[in-house]
């Protein structure tokens, strides 16, 4: 019996001095992100959040090879598509302050919308259930500038049906968050970006982020987004849909977005029964879930419920990832056009592993 008891406390003896220590973790953590530590490459910026605090904040290779500067934690990125999570917190405001409806119809807002609007809400098009077609097939306009989110509206009102029946799947819908940020711009007379800027980056102290609008605001400490090709590394920063803002026109930093990732555990921006509402996993028609809220992907890894949303467009492709059970949280931001949408995710997991 007393070797059994002994056997027993060398096992917690030896299971408690395997625990790693904070620069262990942080080691291993630097190891994932070594292709990107190089003054001739593209790079990140990654940080982690315990607890509420910054337990690293680091920057990986070059923000822009024209002026020879690093990437540090001050360097605003595109986020691309991590920005639904900003669309959606505008339009929840909204809805909130009584200006706005979950129920609220693009019939309701646009008189000019075609009938198949009257099906489709706000919620739909926060859910991506709506069915509203893909902008895609206004890259054949001859149009030489960029698209902006009006005429991405302008594209849906020439339509005459959805894709599909609202609430039938859920089928991811850049063209959704777009058109929302008009419904927004209708509702408030305002702009997008200047109602961002006061109703969420001012209260929350996020001094560097914005909605990008070239020739009307300027990007401080601006990544620029890369191709590494076989003929060398080439900027491509911008295509023809890059000056679309509501799916993906905000830029920012690791420094704000630690002061995003901390308000979301408040009720500064919105009341809880809407941030609930963001967070929850909801459902199509046939009651199946569709692993996403308002403006945030949702996933069990490891156990733990998870709210992350990944950010991928031309030059670009980034996460923001969030364990709120465990008070931790996770962004990858990069300037590089390599891997798919769910590349960061990839990366993300093996942080994820390193701690839990």
């Amino acid at each position: 019996m007393k070797k059994i008891v002994m056997v027993l406390i060398m096992g917690l003896l030896t299971a408690c001095g395997s625990e790693k220590t904070l620069d262990e973790k942080l080691a291993e953590v630097d190891q994932i992100f070594t292709a990107y530590d190089s003054a001739a490459l593209p790079g990140a910026a990654v940080m982690i959040i315990e607890n509420g605090e910054v337990i690293l904040q680091k920057g990986y290779g070059m923000a822009h090879f024209a002026t020879n500067s690093p990437v540090t934690a001050k360097s605003n990125f595109r986020l691309a598509s991590a920005t639904k999570q900003f669309t959606a917190m505008s339009i929840l405001q909204l809805v909130e302050k009584g200006e706005l409806s979950l129920d609220t119809s693009l019939t309701d807002i646009f008189e000019t919308f075609p009938d198949y609007g009257k099906t489709i809400t706000i919620e739909h098009l926060l859910q991506h259930t709506s069915g509203i077609a893909d902008y895609g097939p206004m890259g054949s306009m001859d149009v030489v500038r960029q698209f902006k989110d009006k005429d991405v509206l302008d594209f849906t009102i020439g339509l005459e049906s959805a894709d599909f029946p609202v609430g039938e799947k859920h089928e991811y819908s850049n063209t959704a968050y777009v058109v929302l940020t008009q419904v927004l711009e209708k509702i408030t007379s305002q702009t997008f970006r200047d109602y961002l800027k006061g109703n969420i980056f001012d209260p929350v102290g996020m001094e560097n982020t914005l909605a990008f609008e070239n020739g009307i605001n300027e990007v401080s400490n601006r990544v620029y987004g890369y191709s590494i090709e076989e003929e060398g590394i080439l900027e491509t920063d911008q295509n023809k849909w890059s000056a679309l803002l509501g799916d993906g026109g905000i830029y920012s930093n690791l420094e704000d977005l630690y002061k995003w990732d901390q308000v979301l555990y408040t009720d500064k921006l919105l009341g809880q029964k809407y941030m609930d509402m963001s967070f929850t996993n909801h459902k199509i028609n046939d009651g199946s879930l569709m692993d996403y809220g308002y403006g945030w992907r949702i996933e069990t890894y490891k156990g733990m419920d998870i709210l992350y949303h990944t950010g991928s467009s031309i030059g670009f492709r980034n996460i923001l990832y969030r364990i709120p059970s465990k008070n931790f949280s996770a962004v990858i931001l990069t300037n590089r056009d390599a891997g798919g949408e769910f590349s960061t995710l990839v990366s993300v997991h093996k942080v994820v592993d390193v701690f839990f």
